[in-house]
């Protein structure tokens, strides 16, 4: 990855449009197409490439384009390393996005049955926490392939290297985000995700759960060696945590302040967090995390179920291009908002698009039940969703832990769920070792087929 040239000096600009006279820069003015022109908010290093209007000269554009982002810009109050604060434009892209967001993730929204149904919302929960943990920490490094890592967290078993270890974390770090997210954030609460996070993953145990200090010499950069970004000196992070706190925690009906729409506020956090890079190692899942515990803190309760490092994997360099991009152009934190957004958006589709097919699956298994005489009697939806699963893959192993995990319930209900299974002849019991587990035959469909609701 690559610095982006950065803009022009504004001063300069408008020096040199100045000495054309009043009326050219009027008509430079009329001819910008607005803070976002065709609906693209682009930096100087990508608008230098593009055709600029009639009559205007490509730095004569971008002087035009600054100058009505000026004239939007909301001041944030949370401070840059140079003194100056970050601020952001909500432009049209951004609105449109937020509409769709506010739609689509929070109050009593309408999604598929198998989310709004109590009774089996928590296996998909487990199932988009499962996603999150392994593909947040491929983006920083882990290369255990997401079967593995998935057969890790489903069996419950101890991760076997620092991959598997930092997915396990990232795992429990979730789990932990869930269990705050009504609570006011403490520097406290960030040093404990992070403990959790990096727990056990670190060259050095101790940097776990605490800042790092001037002498780790802290920087971000590429594969390749070249600097991207020299955070915050390790002394202000002390004052900078406890701004992050206070931003995290504000409330929106605060009519001292202007008003910051939540899903930027949960964006804005990421962010600070992300840029200040207060720890060793682990800034980028631990900014992830508090993204999720703002949005679910402020009612997003749909949030719960996407994976945006699944999306932000797909495309990471947008992702790093965007926090250069603010570094670059006046702390102008539009550009990652913007990222972000289309990020969270994308994701939302995917889950909607990914319960679509799930219920089409469980109704399709269900179909090939029916056949069978009072199997509506007989299967719960956990069992349902096992069958289906088994379906595919004969011969794959099940056990009380992974069903347990699978569906986040009681030991003794995965327990009754899989005997159940087991006594209708659905399932197999093997012994492996001191225990036994159960293995999805190679005859099930025949079996479906033929089954008549007895033992």
């Amino acid at each position: 990855m690559k610095v982006p040239v950065a803009p022009p000096d504004s001063m300069s600009l408008l020096e040199r449009v100045m000495k054309q006279g009043p009326e050219r820069l009027v008509e430079i003015i009329g001819q910008a197409g607005g803070p976002a022109p065709q609906g693209k908010y682009r930096h100087w290093d990508t608008l230098r490439h593009i055709e600029p209007p009639p009559r205007l000269d490509t730095e004569e554009w971008w002087f035009a384009i600054k100058l009505a982002r000026k004239q939007v810009y909301v001041q944030l109050p949370l401070i840059a390393k140079d003194g100056a604060a970050f601020k952001y434009a909500l432009v049209d892209p951004a609105q449109r996005m937020l509409h769709f967001i506010d739609k689509n993730a929070s109050g009593a929204i309408q999604v598929e049955e198998v989310v709004a149904d109590p009774s089996s919302r928590d296996t998909y929960l487990v199932k988009s926490l499962i996603e999150e943990a392994i593909t947040s920490s491929q983006l920083e490094g882990a290369s255990t392939t997401r079967a593995v890592a998935k057969e890790m967290l489903q069996r419950g078993r101890q991760p076997r290297d620092r991959s598997e270890r930092m997915i396990h974390n990232n795992y429990q770090a979730m789990q932990f985000v869930r269990s705050i997210k009504g609570e006011t954030l403490t520097p406290a609460m960030v040093f404990e995700l992070h403990r959790i996070l990096t727990d056990q993953a670190l060259d050095d145990p101790s940097a776990a759960g605490r800042f790092r200090r001037d002498e780790e010499g802290i920087v971000v950069s590429d594969g390749v060696g070249t600097l991207l970004h020299r955070p915050p000196p390790a002394s202000s992070l002390p004052d900078r945590m406890k701004a992050l706190c206070t931003f995290a925690n504000e409330k929106d009906d605060d009519s001292k302040r202007h008003f910051i729409h939540p899903v930027l506020r949960s964006i804005l956090l990421h962010f600070a967090l992300g840029y200040d890079h207060p720890f060793v190692d682990g800034n980028g899942r631990t900014a992830r995390a508090l993204f999720y515990w703002s949005m679910a803190a402020q009612g997003f309760w749909l949030t719960e179920f996407i994976s945006i490092s699944r999306i932000l994997k797909k495309a990471p360099a947008k992702y790093g291009e965007s926090f250069l991009y603010v570094e670059t152009d006046e702390n102008d934190t539009t550009y990652f908002i913007l990222n972000q957004l289309r990020v969270v958006e994308r994701a939302i589709r995917a889950l909607h698009e990914y319960l679509a097919d799930k219920t089409k699956e469980i109704k399709a298994t269900a179909e090939i039940l029916k056949r069978s005489p009072l199997v509506h009697a007989y299967f719960n939806y956990r069992q349902l969703a096992l069958l289906n699963h088994a379906l595919k893959h004969p011969l794959f192993v099940y056990t009380f832990d992974s069903h347990q995990r699978a569906h986040a319930v009681s030991y003794q209900t995965a327990r009754t769920d899989l005997l159940s299974l087991e006594g209708h002849k659905l399932l197999e019991r093997v012994s492996r070792g001191r225990r036994f587990v159960f293995v999805a035959p190679a005859d099930l469909k025949q079996r479906l087929d033929s089954w008549k609701g007895r033992r």
